[in-house]
């Protein structure tokens, strides 16, 4: 599978980007911060909340959508092992991507924001989150490993 970029340059190009966002927008970086910005821009104007968080998706979905195009990946495709079926693999992406949404709302904050963000501030509950996550993704991970091979 083709790489998108360096995971270095990429981390610090990232690492880039926080520190901007903290000094020219003084906070930090994280999706569900960005729907709740765009739901007060779309208040401001008059326009619905559910409107501001459409057009936060919109942005998201956009940037997804140019990031495959300039990395030559753009394809419809389902990525899965050989030992699941398509809808079982959009059913569980689906789940889990659900699953996320309502953690983040839930949190009032998505894992990006509280991981990059807050790790960045040096936050403990944030690196204390992060490692809690990677071991529960470690964990995890046998689990699954059997449908991608």
């Amino acid at each position: 599978m083709k790489r998108y970029a360096d995971p270095y340059v990429a981390g610090f190009c990232l690492g880039l980007v926080v520190l901007a966002s903290f000094v020219f927008l003084d906070r930090g970086v994280g999706v569900s911060g960005s729907f709740r910005s765009a739901a007060a821009i779309a208040a401001a104007f008059g326009t619905s909340q559910s409107g501001g968080h459409a057009t936060a998706l919109l942005y998201v979905m956009a940037g997804a959508f140019f990031s495959a195009l300039i990395a030559r990946r753009l394809k419809l495709t389902i990525e899965r092992g050989p030992n699941i079926t398509n809808r079982t693999r959009l059913i569980a992406a689906f789940a889990g991507g659900t699953v996320m949404a309502m953690g983040a709302y839930l949190a009032r904050g998505c894992t990006s924001g509280l991981a990059l963000s807050g790790g960045a501030l040096l936050g403990v509950g944030s690196w204390i989150f992060m490692l809690a996550a990677f071991a529960a993704a470690y964990a995890f991970a046998p689990l699954v490993r059997k449908t991608w091979q």
